[in-house]
C-alpha cells in the first residue's frame, strides 16, 4: 500500500502565517504538522509516500528532502492550484499505479495510530474505506451516513441540514477503483473535482464503501484555535527531560522538555511545555500548553497555552495566553490584560500599551 499526503492549499484560515510559509510547516509541539502526518503513515507500515505540494513546495522539499530522515520515501507531486481532492489523486496517477493507497490530508493530527484501520482495509478491501469521527457541528464537514455494519449509504459535503454527525476525517483508503470513478466526475459548483463525488460514483457502480469510527483524538489543524488545541494535546503526551541548562533559581513543574542549548534562568515553567534548542527563558513564568521554538528569547514574560515559532522574542509582556507568534517576530512592553491573545506573523513588531 502507498500513501498520498496532501500538502497543497493556500491555508487562508491561517493567515498571516501562511503568507510566508506552508500551513503544513506550522509547528505542533515544535514539529511541523506534516511530520506528525508522516509519522502516522509510517506507523501504519507505509513507506512509499506521494506528497502533493502547492505554492510553498520549495519549503516543504527543503524541510523533508527525500523522506529518509522520516523513515519514508517521498515522491513530490505538484498541484499548480487547489482544484479539489480528487484532482490531487488524478495528478498522482502515475505514482499510485494500480496499488491500494491511503490518502491523508496533511493538516490532520490523529492520536491512536492507523495500523488497525490499514490492516482492516487490507484484509477486507472495500473499494473505499473512510475514517469518521463524531463532531458537534456537522455542517462544517463532509458527512457520511452508514448502517450498523459500517456500509456507507449517503454522503453530503457541508450540509445545511445534516442527517448525521459523523464527519469524514480526511483519512481515506482506496483501491484503484477510485481512478475510474474520478474519470467520470466533473467539476463541482466551486470548480473543483470533489472526492465525495468520486466516492458517490463508486457507490453508484455497486462498489463497497465502508466507514469506521475513530474514537481517539482528531483535529484538522486548519485554524489558529485548532492548531493550539493540537499543540496542547500533543504536549500532554510528552515526557519531560532537561537537555539544556536550568539554574538553581528556576523551577520546572510537570513534564517539561528543555532541548539542547536552551537556558532557563530565574524562571518557572509549568508543563506540559517545551523549550526549543538554543532558546533563553529568563525572569519569566511559562504556563502549561506552551511550545517555545528554537532560538527564541523570553524575558520578563508571563505566557501560557501558546506557540512561539523559531526566533521569536518577547520581552516584558505579561498575561499572554492562547497566542501564536511568528518566526522572528518581536513583542515588547506593557503589562497587558490577563488573557491577552496575539496572532502575529513572521518578522512583525508589536509594542503593548502599558
Amino acid at each position: 500500500m502507498k500513501a498520498l499526503v496532501l500538502s497543497g492549499g493556500t491555508g487562508t484560515r491561517l493567515r498571516p502565517f501562511t503568507y510566508s510559509m506552508a500551513k503544513q510547516l506550522l509547528p505542533v509541539a515544535n514539529k511541523p504538522v506534516l511530520r506528525h502526518c508522516l509519522e502516522a503513515v509510517r506507523g501504519a507500515g507505509i513507506t512509499e509516500v506521494g506528497v502533493v505540494v502547492g505554492d510553498h513546495h520549495d519549503q516543504i522539499r527543503d524541510a523533508f528532502g527525500d523522506g529518509s530522515g522520516d523513515g519514508v520515501r517521498i515522491t513530490y507531486i505538484e498541484q499548480p492550484w487547489p482544484a479539489g481532492l480528487a484532482h490531487a489523486v488524478l495528478l498522482a496517477r502515475d505514482f499510485l499505479g494500480d496499488d491500494d493507497f491511503m490518502m491523508y490530508l496533511g493538516d490532520n493530527i490523529v492520536a491512536g495510530g492507523l495500523t488497525a484501520a490499514a490492516s482492516d482495509f487490507g484484509a477486507h478491501r472495500p473499494e473505499v474505506k473512510l475514517l469518521v469521527s463524531k463532531v458537534d457541528d456537522p455542517s462544517r464537514y463532509g458527512i457520511a451516513e452508514f448502517d450498523a455494519s459500517g456500509r456507507v449509504f449517503g454522503l453530503a459535503e457541508k450540509p445545511a441540514e445534516p442527517r448525521g454527525d459523523f464527519a469524514i476525517m480526511g483519512i481515506y483508503f482506496f483501491t484503484p477503483a477510485i481512478h475510474e470513478a474520478i474519470a467520470r466526475i466533473r467539476p463541482s459548483a466551486r470548480g473543483e473535482l470533489e472526492i465525495t463525488d468520486a466516492i458517490g460514483e463508486v457507490m453508484l457502480a455497486g462498489g463497497v464503501v465502508t466507514a469506521e469510527e475513530h474514537t481517539g483524538y482528531w483535529r484538522d489543524a486548519g485554524t489558529v484555535d485548532d492548531l493550539l488545541d493540537c499543540n496542547r494535546f500533543v504536549l500532554s503526551g510528552m515526557r519531560g527531560e532537561t537537555l539544556g541548562e536550568r539554574d538553581r533559581h528556576s523551577v520546572l513543574r510537570g513534564e517539561v522538555l528543555v532541548e539542547p542549548g536552551a537556558k532557563i534562568i530565574r524562571s518557572e515553567v509549568h508543563g506540559p511545555a517545551i523549550v526549543g534548542a538554543d532558546s533563553v527563558v529568563e525572569d519569566s513564568q511559562i504556563g502549561p500548553g506552551t511550545a517555545i521554538g528554537r532560538g527564541c528569547l523570553l524575558s520578563g514574560v508571563q505566557v501560557e497555552g501558546s506557540v512561539l515559532l523559531d526566533g521569536a522574542a518577547v520581552r516584558g509582556a505579561c498575561g499572554i495566553r492562547d497566542s501564536l507568534i511568528g518566526r522572528h517576530a518581536e513583542v515588547i512592553g506593557g503589562r497587558g490584560r490577563s488573557g491577552t491573545r496575539l496572532r502575529i506573523g513572521d518578522h512583525a513588531f508589536v509594542e503593548l500599551a502599558a
